[in-house]
C-alpha cells in the first residue's frame, strides 16, 4: 500500500500560507513525487462587536471586529527524502502546520 503524507495548515495571514505552499511544491518538484494541492479549505470567520462607549452612556455605537482563519491541504507522495526536506522548511510565527501519514 501507498503512503501519503496530508498537510494542514492554518494562519490568520494568508501571505505567510502561501509561501509555505509554494516552498512545499519546490521540494515536490525537485524530488519528482506527486502533489495534491493546495487545496483551500474554508475560511472560518470569527467576528466579535463591541459597545464604544465605556459605562453605556450615549448613542449606542459599536465596533466591529473580525478574524478570519485561512486553512489549505496539502497531500504529498510519502517518500522518505521529500518528508526530510518538507519538516526543515522554516515555519513562520503564527502559522499552524499538522502532518499525518495516510494510507492511499
Amino acid at each position: 500500500m501507498a503512503q501519503r503524507a496530508r498537510i494542514k495548515l492554518a494562519s490568520i495571514e494568508i501571505g505567510k500560507i502561501n509561501q509555505v505552499c509554494a516552498d512545499i511544491k519546490e521540494i515536490a518538484s525537485k524530488t519528482g513525487v506527486d502533489l495534491r494541492g493546495p487545496i483551500p479549505l474554508p475560511t472560518k470567520k470569527l467576528k466579535v462587536a463591541t459597545r464604544k462607549s465605556p459605562s453605556g452612556e450615549g448613542k449606542a455605537t459599536w465596533e466591529r471586529y473580525e478574524m478570519r482563519v485561512h486553512k489549505r491541504l496539502i497531500d504529498i507522495g510519502a517518500d522518505e527524502r521529500t518528508l526530510r526536506l518538507v519538516m526543515r522548511v522554516p515555519i513562520p510565527e503564527g502559522l499552524n502546520i499538522e502532518i499525518e501519514m495516510v494510507e492511499v
